[in-house]
């Protein structure tokens, strides 16, 4: 299962309600941001633990985190998704919930390693709700590639408007368990 959505639309929250209901020992969660995060902070001498969390010391390091990340999807645009896999220990798991794809090349990636198994959920919130949420826009993060290589496909198996009604996050979620029976 590979979620996307802009910042703060809410993909942590239905990636941890997903894996909540379908247990440990049926999903693990996958963030391709971990492998990227965890090379970097080695290659930088920067503390990992804090760029994993939603703190000023992450947004310090995310713009120039962005770039050396283009670099390395440039000479391997798997990298990252083999790297989260591995991080995760996720392969004797039925379902993995990819928290965090974010281009064109992860669901290209994942589609040509397990075809027909994946699916994917996109995840919308209004701007209104996201800058609620704590998102603020930043030039350099919100209009490059990371943020919006995504824009515009409409191929999705499911879009859930997140909006901050239960209603149709819960109806997402009853959908991509039906996906598994």
């Amino acid at each position: 299962m590979l979620l996307n959505g802009k910042r703060k639309s809410g993909k942590d929250y239905v990636a941890e309600l997903l894996h909540g209901r379908l247990g440990a020992a049926q999903s693990a969660i996958v963030r391709l941001s971990a492998p990227i995060k965890s090379r970097f902070a080695e290659e930088y001498k920067l503390d990992y633990n804090k760029l994993l969390s939603d703190s000023d010391y992450k947004e310090k390091y995310r713009q120039e985190m962005i770039v050396w990340g283009e670099r390395m999807r440039a000479v391997d645009n798997g990298c990252f998704c083999r790297l989260a896999l591995e991080m995760a220990d996720c392969t004797d798991r039925p379902v993995w919930i990819v928290s965090d794809t974010r281009r064109r090349t992860d669901l290209s990636w994942f589609r040509a390693q397990y075809g027909e198994r994946v699916k994917t959920l996109h995840i919308e919130a209004s701007l209104t709700v996201r800058q609620l949420r704590g998102f603020v826009f930043t030039e350099g993060v919100d209009d490059v590639e990371s943020e919006c290589d995504l824009d515009g496909v409409t191929s999705w198996d499911l879009t859930l408007v997140n909006d901050g009604d239960s209603a149709p996050v819960e109806a997402a979620v009853e959908t991509v368990l039906a996906w598994g029976q």
